[in-house]
């Protein structure tokens, strides 16, 4: 597997204060790689190690296969989560000059320009100020302007803050084109629903650590601990059915519907063998459901940050 970038043994301080140590990881090209972690955890560190804003105390960073250095700025984008643009000036004006900062000709910028104010429908905006726009608005224009010159790496930094559902899943609808394109993106985020929705691999960082990484599929099947969902349907009252279970099997909540005789209920069981309980459920109505509990996202970057707190 070819990656876009690889980081060996990154550390960095300010002062007394570690922000990073010894962080490792390989980004695959053409993926959406979540880079989590809580408040000053150092995410934006490494992000701004990344675009050369600062640079490491130690270890080394590669992009696509070189040692990371100046001319790699020109391929690379970068949308903060503080946004950077000129609340006096035209966003026509702001455009055309930001482009051109990231080395496109006037005249190759414009074409591209046209292309992203059609698509975002905001073609009537050219010649408004920054400081005229919502928050929302003016981040459209900071997502043009980060995408504009085509880079092969794209870091977003919390992209969806300041929309509404409808323009955070346009946003959303935009950076899984642009991966389809075979760009590659570093999404870096608290929301945890975005994270399941878009990223195919992931590193969590806390308190300047990494605590895991890799690709979210094989984590989440790492972090399963046979918890099952079970729907069943009996002329048992609960009471009965919990009587006859527990005794053998952990339940963990549960839920009687007496008018549909329904009972639902999760229950750990102590090894991946479901014959024991399968073989006990058939004895008290039919199973309607029997599934396996794959953990979110969001219940591994819980109970991962919990136990290094611990």
């Amino acid at each position: 597997m070819s990656h876009i970038l690889v980081a060996e043994g990154v550390s960095k301080s300010f002062g007394n204060h570690v922000a990073l140590s010894n962080i490792s990881l390989e980004i695959p090209k053409n993926c959406i790689y979540g880079l989590l972690g809580p408040n000053g955890a150092g995410k934006t560190t490494l992000i701004r190690i990344i675009n050369q804003i600062s640079f490491p105390d130690t270890g080394k960073v590669f992009f696509d296969g070189e040692l990371l250095a100046p001319h790699h700025i020109a391929t690379i984008g970068y949308l903060p989560e503080e946004r950077g643009l000129y609340k006096s000036m035209k966003v026509g004006e702001q455009v055309l000059y930001l482009a051109q900062l990231k080395g496109l000709s006037k005249t190759e910028a414009k074409k591209r320009l046209k292309y992203w104010f059609e698509r975002f429908e905001i073609g009537d905006w050219w010649n408004k100020k920054i400081q005229e726009l919502s928050k929302g608005m003016a981040q459209k224009i900071q997502f043009i302007v980060t995408v504009l010159h085509e880079p092969k790496l794209l870091i977003f930094d919390e992209p969806f803050s300041g929309f509404d559902p409808i323009n955070a899943n346009k946003i959303k609808d935009e950076i899984l084109a642009l991966k389809e394109k075979g760009t590659s993106i570093i999404f870096s985020t608290h929301r945890m629903e975005s994270v399941e929705e878009l990223c195919e691999y992931i590193t969590l960082i806390h308190e300047s650590e990494k605590l895991l990484d890799g690709k979210l599929s094989d984590i989440k099947k790492a972090y399963k601990n046979n918890v099952f969902d079970i729907g069943l349907q009996t002329e048992e009252n609960a009471e009965s059915i919990l009587k006859s279970l527990n005794g053998s099997f952990q339940i963990t909540h549960s839920n009687y519907n007496l008018k549909e005789n329904q009972f639902d209920f999760s229950v750990q069981l102590p090894s991946k063998d479901t014959s024991n309980i399968l073989s006990k459920l058939s004895t008290l109505g039919n199973i309607n459901h029997f599934k396996e509990t794959v953990p979110s996202a969001n219940d591994i970057f819980i109970e991962t940050v919990k136990s290094k707190g611990q």
